[in-house]
């Protein structure tokens, strides 16, 4: 996971992904955002409805996306 606290996103970019029993799912922005906060590093065990990242939504998007880990 690369997503840092200040970097932007366009609805749609991939923000990061979740690893279960072999299973990969993607997570990705739901609007043009910027990352507000981050609660978890790459490599942590985390919980249903466990908060991840916080998103605050911006006028327009930048493009900037996370490349798959």
């Amino acid at each position: 996971m690369t997503v840092t606290v200040g970097q932007h996103f366009n609805a749609g970019s991939m923000l990061l992904s979740l690893e279960a029993m072999k299973m990969e799912t993607h997570v990705a922005a739901d609007r043009d955002a910027e990352v507000e906060a981050v609660y978890v590093v790459s490599g942590d065990r985390v919980q249903a409805k466990e908060l991840l990242v916080v998103l605050r939504a911006v006028e327009g998007g930048v493009g900037a996306e996370v490349p798959a880990a």
